[in-house]
């Protein structure tokens, strides 16, 4: 089944929302930190989502690897600093980050194309 860029935002706000409602402060207090860390500070923005998507290949967390990639691609990377980016990973992390390479590609290409 093919769920679009759209609908993986929907289901991630969606489910975050439900997270956050749940009662329990601790899950707040990391979304908080998290959120705060990509933020712009001595590095910009951008370049931080870049690590973002290179830890998250290396980690092969799909989930990850979108939102990472959708976050990089609203701060302007283009898809050379994408594919640079992409190519650390598959040295620092080897053969096994071949299928997330795959993965985050489709991905590419389908938040790109408005774009192109």
């Amino acid at each position: 089944m093919n769920v679009t860029a759209s609908e993986k935002r929907e289901y991630r706000a969606e489910m975050n929302e439900k997270i956050l409602n749940s009662g329990f402060n601790d899950y707040k207090k990391f979304f908080a930190l998290d959120n705060k860390a990509y933020l712009d500070g001595a590095l910009p923005a951008k370049m931080k989502e870049l690590m973002g998507l290179v830890a998250s290949m290396v980690l092969r967390c799909n989930d990850c690897i979108f939102y990472h990639l959708d976050r990089s691609v609203e701060e302007g990377a283009t898809r050379e600093e994408l594919q640079e980016a992409m190519n650390i990973a598959l040295i620092v992390g080897g053969s096994i980050v071949i299928p997330h390479l795959r993965y985050a590609f489709k991905v590419l290409d389908e938040l790109m194309a408005p774009n192109e």
